[in-house]
């Protein structure tokens, strides 16, 4: 059961990998994500906003400031939300191993292990890709 939780957490790390390298070298493919690449979302609102309302430079330009002036409180309620839901994930956690058995508690820890190095993973291309 361990060899097939390394296997599988080697596979998803590859495949992860993988999929960030030829985004990076693709970058048409990054465009493709739709949502999940939520840094251009608002450039793209105000494009489209722009084509849809046949906006005038000067009101873009309002617009612009706007958005950028909203971004850091954007920025702030994203991280406290995912503060708290890493809390609540904790909590939950913390509330299910002492249900477990010795065997499933290893279990469990190994899973927990193999999701925080796959989340830790995704984070290291995510940075990789910024720079």
């Amino acid at each position: 059961m361990k060899l097939r939780l390394i296997t599988l957490t080697a596979v998803c790390a590859a495949t992860l990998a993988t999929i960030s390298i030829a985004k990076a070298q693709d970058p048409a493919a990054q465009d493709a994500g739709g949502k999940r690449h939520r840094h251009h979302r608002w450039g793209n609102a105000l494009e489209h906003m722009t084509k849809t309302l046949a906006l005038t430079a000067d009101q873009q330009a309002k617009i612009r400031t706007i958005i950028e002036q909203a971004k850091p409180q954007i920025v702030s309620a994203r991280q406290e939300s995912k503060e708290k839901v890493k809390a609540i994930r904790d909590n939950i956690r913390s509330q299910i191993r002492p249900i477990l058995t010795a065997a499933q508690q290893q279990k469990w820890d190994a899973i927990q292990k193999a999701r925080e190095d796959i989340r830790k993973a995704r984070q290291e291309m995510r940075d990789a890709a910024k720079q």
